[in-house]
């Protein structure tokens, strides 16, 4: 079910539940919230706990990072609070000054944001910002209702939340509503549509009516936000619990054309027939037994692989006689299609590398499937997957969602045999770290020749005839390597005659 039309009233939150719920989180951090409010009221300024914290005090499940509203100007913010610990201005420009504060074991991250009353220009979504005078004012400005509520320092029964948006009433609905017109809220930041995305995976939230129909229309929007912004969002997306609820509304909406266009294309594999599986819902289903066989927390790259691990399909897809459907090196090109979204994305380079090269193998297993593995078939699995071995395993046996028992039996089967051959190899050799049986240094010698192009083809073939014969004696070795330098030599290659011994 899409997350758009998933039901608000799942899992609903009473108010009194969330206001106990708030009152037991606010205690746990009322050494660092009563520190800062004793610091400002005594300044003669209002301080506001505001934002995320907020909401998540009224869920039950507030962190250690805490977000302040404050009336002073950020120059005397940072006065205040720079005798409390070590501080930072990378945001003063914005308003904001942060100060990290310790509570026994407990390192707490708060930044205090002066009050704002911002205004956009349309080109772009940074704003002009202008410190404001009140509260509510700066409330206004945020990006959902449920986001919208601050609390005032210090804490006092007489101070209930300020909520002149309903947020208390929208998050015991669990719906992502916008503090002013949803059309100006999205207009004023296009990021906001993006975090209704990811927000809906987070928190398991469904959108208002109008929010969504604003996304549906302003969906282009998107375009102007920085690629680094985008990137950030789908990360914490993709991180979230149920990603598919906040990927299935980037499809509905239109986003996912703006940020990763793949995933609504897979779309296009179905044809009108139903003669192919749905390669869309297949490969959110992927990822969700991907998540499920995670065992420490969530992991960007395995997720992200199963994510895109079939994006080639709509450019590789062909019907064949009887209206069989084929997606020839679907992986392949997925790989290449890969690389290019996550570096348009500016994801860093290592996790670049390895989701390419995770789509590149995801059907390395099935071209084995069918028989039985010789050893030099698991040694050149265990090399081409190199680090990314254990990842590789959760992909592939994350990647049958067939509906046929007797399949499902047979592809668990396969695997549990491959691992089992990776396992009794390993026990006789080093998988992790195949060498050639001679190094560098000795081709060298025996081939009489210095640094340069030949050594590295000569010992890349030798690795090769390690992966293929496994460990040869040494005197074996040597001949492969003379046997070999002479055919580069017949063949008109730069081998010289391989020195005698």
């Amino acid at each position: 079910m899409s997350a758009s039309r998933a039901s608000a009233g799942k899992g609903a939150l009473s108010v009194p539940e969330a206001a106990r719920q708030a009152v037991r989180e606010l205690l746990r951090v009322a050494p660092t919230t009563q520190r800062l409010a004793d610091l400002f009221t005594a300044a003669g300024h209002e301080l506001y706990l505001v934002g995320g914290p907020v909401r998540d005090a009224l869920l039950g499940r507030l962190h250690d990072d805490l977000d302040f509203a404050t009336d002073a100007h950020p120059d005397r913010v940072l006065q205040l609070v720079s005798p409390l610990g070590p501080t930072w201005t990378t945001g003063i420009d914005f308003g904001t000054v942060g100060v990290q504060l310790t509570d026994g074991d407990v390192q707490h991250r708060c930044e205090i944001t002066t009050f704002r009353n911002d205004s956009y220009d349309p080109r772009s979504r940074k704003p002009e910002v202008r410190f404001g005078s009140s509260i509510e004012g700066d409330l206004s400005r945020r990006d959902f209702t449920v986001n919208a509520m601050a609390i005032q320092l210090p804490l006092q029964a007489a101070h209930p939340v300020v909520d002149p948006f309903g947020g208390l009433t929208d998050l015991s609905r669990r719906l992502l509503r916008t503090p002013v017109a949803a059309e100006q809220s999205f207009d004023d930041d296009p990021l906001r549509m993006l975090r209704a995305a990811r927000f809906t995976a987070q928190l398991g939230f469904s959108v208002d009516p109008a929010a969504l129909a604003a996304i549906r229309t302003m969906a282009s929007r998107l375009s102007i936000v920085s690629a680094e912004r985008v990137r950030d969002e789908l990360v914490k997306l993709v991180l979230a619990p149920e990603p598919r609820r906040g990927l299935e509304l980037l499809v509905d909406t239109g986003l996912a054309e703006y940020c990763i266009p793949e995933l609504g294309r897979l779309k296009e594999t179905v044809d009108e027939h139903r003669r192919h599986k749905d390669v869309y819902a297949h490969t959110l289903t992927v990822l969700e037994q991907a998540i499920a066989l995670e065992t420490d927390g969530p992991d960007l790259v395995l997720r992200l692989a199963a994510l895109l691990h079939d994006i080639g399909k709509p450019k590789t897809k062909s019907v064949g006689p009887g209206g069989k459907v084929s997606f020839h090196h679907h992986e392949v090109v997925g790989a290449a299609m890969t690389r290019q979204r996550l570096t348009e994305l500016r994801f860093p380079k290592d996790v670049v590398d390895d989701v390419s090269r995770l789509v590149e193998l995801h059907l390395r297993f099935h071209g084995y499937a069918e028989g039985e593995w010789t050893d030099s078939a698991v040694r050149r699995y265990v090399r081409d997957a190199g680090p990314l071995l254990e990842r590789l395993h959760r992909l592939t046996r994350s990647d049958c969602t067939t509906r046929n028992p007797a399949k499902v039996r047979a592809l668990s089967s396969a695997y549990d045999s491959l691992e089992q051959r990776i396992n009794e190899l390993a026990e006789q050799e080093d998988l992790q770290r195949m060498r050639p049986d001679l190094d560098g240094n000795e081709i060298m010698e025996i081939l009489d020749i210095g640094p340069g192009p030949l050594v590295g083809q000569a010992y890349r073939h030798l690795l090769e005839q390690r992966i293929d014969r496994g460990s040869l004696p040494h005197d074996e070795a040597v001949a492969e390597l003379r046997r070999w330098a002479a055919e580069q030599d017949a063949s008109g290659g730069a081998a010289p005659a391989a020195k005698n011994e």
